[in-house]
């Protein structure tokens, strides 16, 4: 008898461990969900706006019109490693990193005739 309470206790332990197996194979198979949703929704999106916009940046050519990160608008009027040289103003040119300027595509697409 005593034998058999025993054996029935031993199989409980041995069932409830391999329930206890099953749930952490559960947990780290969620966790690895939750990663891939989180990459194809919010990680590889943004490095691919940023690819973008790097690419934009170094196409930046002389006479290109900008908007800093500001709000100042302006033309380049020279390009350097690391910085830009923008005219704001009629003999008015600041000095500006390339990481802060973004092309004006609200400029771009006006004809001449606005501009003036």
């Amino acid at each position: 008898m005593l034998n058999l309470i025993l054996l029935q206790d031993a199989a409980a332990a041995a069932g409830q461990q391999g329930g206890q197996q099953g749930s952490q194979w559960g947990f780290w198979i969620m966790m690895i969900l939750i990663f891939v949703v989180f990459y194809f929704f919010m990680i590889r999106p943004q490095t691919k706006k940023q690819k973008e916009l790097q690419k934009q940046r170094e196409a930046m050519k002389k006479g290109d019109k900008v908007v800093t990160a500001g709000g100042i608008y302006g033309i380049i009027k020279e390009v350097q490693e690391t910085t830009l040289l923008i005219e704001i103003s009629k003999d008015i040119v600041i000095k500006i990193d390339k990481g802060s300027v973004y092309a004006s595509a609200e400029d771009a697409q006006q004809s001449p005739k606005e501009n003036k």
